[in-house]
């Protein structure tokens, strides 16, 4: 199976595709998508929506987990993280692809057995469990990894 995990953001957008046969997961690819700064917002989410449009002609997986929206204290930046979502999970359905969302605490307890982790601990289980000489970077990328690791761990069980 091949699963895209994401991880939504209007600065960068992290992603990552892995091929699973159950037991054993491969790395196939993950970067980010970092629309232009200082461009308006409907010109980063068209980025974003392009990029990832061009990921799954490319990559072809066959579900998407998606990393859910955090609780946020500042309204403003939970707003824009709202569109991001909103473009790739539209980017997702027009693809055609089953999509499961995640929290980030169920992201890192199915990583590391604990929900509050590090950012640094979940890229060592990332590496660990794709068997990588070093933890995936941006952070962003290695989050969505994680997503895509957690949504074949539960496609498991």
């Amino acid at each position: 199976m091949r699963v895209i995990g994401i991880d939504c953001g209007t600065v960068v957008t992290g992603y990552g595709v892995i091929d699973s046969d159950g037991h054993r997961h491969t790395l196939v690819v993950c970067g980010a998508i970092t629309p232009p700064r200082g461009g308006d917002l409907a010109a980063r989410l068209l980025a974003i929506h392009t990029g990832i449009s061009a990921l799954l002609a490319q990559h072809r997986p066959q579900c998407a987990a998606v990393e859910d929206i955090f609780f946020a204290e500042n309204v403003r930046s939970a707003i824009k993280l709202g569109h991001a979502r909103g473009v790739v999970l539209q980017a997702l359905a027009a693809a055609g692809i089953a999509v499961a969302e995640y929290t980030p605490l169920a992201i890192k307890s199915a990583l590391t057995g604990y929900g509050r982790a590090e950012k640094e601990q979940v890229a060592q289980m990332v590496k660990t469990l794709l068997r990588l000489e070093s933890p995936p970077r941006p952070l962003d990328a290695t989050d969505a990894l994680a997503a895509a690791i957690c949504h074949l761990h539960t496609l498991r069980f």
